[in-house]
């Protein structure tokens, strides 16, 4: 078999880092800064310890990097969701399951955990500050306004609607995020009846 080249050599190194870092993800939203061991996060990428601390040289670092790869993938489904076909209200439904969903919301975890706990790093905690709350209301103002034009949307203001309906779900990320087995998150539609007057199914 012929040695691989460099550019072989380098997509494998990039494809072991990102197995490893969706690993890590999925560890950190659900257990925290706190409650996560390097050894978890191997185990969860099944790599051994030493091929993690190659790509990640702590905790620290692995969790820093991760919280600006959510934001970055944060920020880009608020925008992608502009470009899903359907009436307003249905792109804000399908942006809410996600956020809410097991399978689909790590990234919206990770940032809730970084937002909230305690002994985030330092860098970690510049960069969700570098990007507020308020500039993910920016986002969906224009899809709460065109939902308002549609008569979808409640009347009000919309930067304040924007801002409810995201404390909401920071509220459900928190309680998702304590792993209480009883606690069910709401439907997507039960949710935005608060946008809605009730119109929700």
């Amino acid at each position: 078999m012929a040695p691989l080249n460099e550019e072989q050599l380098h997509q494998i190194r990039d494809e072991r880092k990102e197995q490893i870092m969706r690993a890590a993800i999925k560890v950190f939203s659900k257990r925290g800064i706190f409650g996560t061991k390097m050894s978890m996060i191997a185990g969860e990428a099944g790599v051994s310890h030493g091929l993690l601390y190659h790509y990640f040289k702590s905790k620290d670092e692995l969790f820093i990097t991760l919280v600006q790869w959510s934001m970055d993938e944060a920020r880009h489904a608020l925008s992608d969701i502009y470009d899903v076909p359907g009436t307003p209200l249905e792109k804000i439904t399908l942006l809410t399951s996600m956020i809410l969903q097991e399978d689909d919301n790590s990234h919206f975890m990770l940032i809730q955990q970084a937002r909230t706990s305690d002994g985030v790093p330092e860098e970690a905690k510049r960069i969700i500050e570098s990007y507020s709350i308020h500039a993910f209301v920016d986002q969906l103002m224009p899809l709460f306004e065109a939902g308002q034009q549609a008569g979808e949307i409640a009347a009000g203001d919309l930067r304040e609607l924007a801002a409810c309906y995201l404390s909401v779900l920071s509220g459900l990320m928190t309680l998702k995020s304590q792993e209480d087995p009883s606690y069910t998150p709401p439907r997507a539609e039960l949710l935005l009846r608060m946008l809605t007057n009730g119109q929700g199914k």
